[in-house]
């Protein structure tokens, strides 16, 4: 069996190399190198970047509104100490899942076989709950009826 050589003719253009005398170019004066953006001149730095600031009210916070809600909030909790002692048990419970989570992350196999989990896990919420109307129909009937317990209790 005879191999078929196949070859690629490139066509050769003309090289002509062109000369630049040295003094063609003017010296230019050597500047020193600074790093102070207070150099820059105001009609330069105002082309580079301008921005405008404007008040608008509905967006601006009233502190001292914001902690008169609070105080009247706090005066009308009748049991204190029971929600002190919630909030610093829910810091507590964060704090310490935070250390757990801290702790999975140390054991070499462990975060992998997590995401692995939480990614079968989304795909079997996706496939029950959110692939088909009817079972989209159903997700939203538990949700309603989730959200209609709560604000009954």
């Amino acid at each position: 069996m005879a191999a078929a050589a196949t070859s690629i003719i490139l066509p050769q253009f003309p090289t002509t190399s062109v000369t630049v005398p040295s003094t063609a170019l003017p010296n230019l004066p050597i500047r020193p190198f600074r790093t102070s953006f207070n150099r820059v001149s105001g009609s330069r730095r105002s082309a580079l970047f301008r921005v405008k600031a404007s008040e608008d009210a509905s967006s601006s916070i009233d502190t001292d509104e914001l902690f008169n809600d609070l105080k009247e909030k706090w005066d009308a909790v009748e049991n204190k100490p029971t929600v002190i002692i919630y909030g610093a048990g829910a810091a507590v419970a964060i704090w310490l899942s935070s250390v757990v989570i801290g702790a999975i992350n140390k054991v070499p196999l462990l975060p992998n076989l997590m995401e692995l989990v939480g990614v079968g896990y989304s795909g079997w919420f996706v496939y029950r709950y959110l692939l088909f109307e009817s079972s989209r129909k159903e997700l939203t009937t538990n949700i309603e009826s989730i959200k209609k317990k709560i604000t009954e209790a």
